[in-house]
């Protein structure tokens, strides 16, 4: 397998996971970027991206990937990124927002993160911006306009 900087763009479908009910977000705290960010990982060869955030759903937080209302199974978001570290990539990243509640997220990938942890809307906003992803601000504004009511 090769090393994630190569080749030297690629693209990647990260997932939001939403309480809908509480307006809640789940972070995970990633060892590698060492930021809170959603969930998600590298689009394979010939892979839809709606497919990685199937298998990465169930990979990384052991649970079933199921989409949220706002967006249904499209991407909700785009961005591009300059990675952190050793490896220096850019990440074209589709964002999906996918639904579960508070609860129903117990394990998670601890090779990969070191802690999840839920937070309101407006907490993410509190967050200080170099704790998060570097769009995390923008998508959380963004979701909280798309919201009904």
């Amino acid at each position: 397998m090769r090393k994630p900087d190569v080749p030297a763009v690629h693209l990647v479908s990260y997932f939001v996971v939403l309480d809908e009910k509480r307006g809640e977000l789940l972070l995970v705290a990633h060892r590698k970027a060492g930021l809170w960010l959603p969930s998600g990982g590298h689009v394979e060869p010939r892979e839809d991206p709606w497919d990685t955030v199937v298998r990465e759903c169930r990979e990384e937080l052991c649970v079933e990937a199921v989409p949220a209302v706002v967006a249904g199974r499209e991407p909700f978001f785009l961005t591009v990124t300059q990675t952190r570290g050793q490896g220096r990539h850019t990440d074209v990243s589709l964002w999906y927002v996918l639904r579960a509640d508070v609860g129903s997220v117990v394990t998670f990938d601890e090779g990969e993160f070191s802690a999840i942890k839920w937070l309101s809307l407006s907490q993410v906003l509190a967050e200080p911006g170099d704790t998060l992803d570097p769009h995390m601000h923008r998508f959380t504004r963004k979701l909280m306009a798309a919201r009904p009511g």
